[in-house]
């Protein structure tokens, strides 16, 4: 059956009983009086052959509580909406990681369980984010997205590296998982990215990305 946007409002409060409800002992890693973070970003794809299009995304994170909407992320006019729990760890070795469960809703409609990772060390470090799109209308369609970088940080404002990302947000040209070449500058709480898939194409897809964290 469909999922529609009011499946996303039965599942968020069920996920966040869930979460809250971990016990003493998991939660160890939360402060005792944790506060909201909020992470807004726009990527603005420009396609060969295609018109641009906007990719918004907002991150919401108090303690181990993870909740994240999307839009235009698994198909063109669809959204959806997440709930997760965040752990992490570490120090000069340092790893991050977010299990998700989403609903995904518009053009193209189901239910996703993701994920979140980082790890870093140094100015060295390696990001992903995956789903897999069980279809509700045709199972065929499922799909495992995945978007993964690893940078360098040159300075402490500018770090260069590689990319690679799977999806179906826009024709492949055969290429089933494509590869780029990524440039960042963070100033404050301003984080300014551009990435450049299949460099070795005569017009290979650019895509620029800001975000800013609260």
């Amino acid at each position: 059956m469909p999922v529609s946007a009011p499946g996303v409002l039965l599942l968020l409060p069920l996920a966040l009983v869930a979460v809250t409800g971990l016990p003493a002992s998991a939660q160890s890693a939360t402060t005792a009086a944790p506060t909201w973070s909020v992470s807004p970003s726009l990527m603005v794809y420009a396609i060969p052959d295609e018109d641009p299009f906007v990719q918004p995304s907002v991150s919401i994170d108090r303690g181990r509580l993870h909740l994240e909407g999307r839009y235009n992320y698994e198909d063109r006019e669809t959204g959806s909406a997440w709930v997760g729990v965040n752990t992490g760890g570490g120090d000069a070795l340092w790893w991050e990681f977010t299990p998700m469960v989403g609903v995904v809703f518009g053009r193209s409609q189901g239910v996703a369980p993701g994920y979140r990772g980082a790890v870093g060390w140094k100015r060295l470090e390696f990001s992903s984010e995956g789903e897999y799109v069980f279809d509700a209308e045709d199972s065929s369609a499922s799909f495992f997205y995945n978007w993964s970088e690893t940078t360098v940080g040159l300075t402490e404002w500018l770090r260069l590296g590689v990319a690679a990302q799977r999806t179906r947000l826009y024709a492949q040209d055969g290429r089933d998982i494509q590869r780029g070449l990524v440039a960042g500058a963070t100033i404050g709480p301003l984080d300014a990215t551009v990435y450049v898939f299949n460099p070795d194409d005569s017009r290979p897809i650019v895509i620029a990305s800001v975000a800013v964290g609260f």
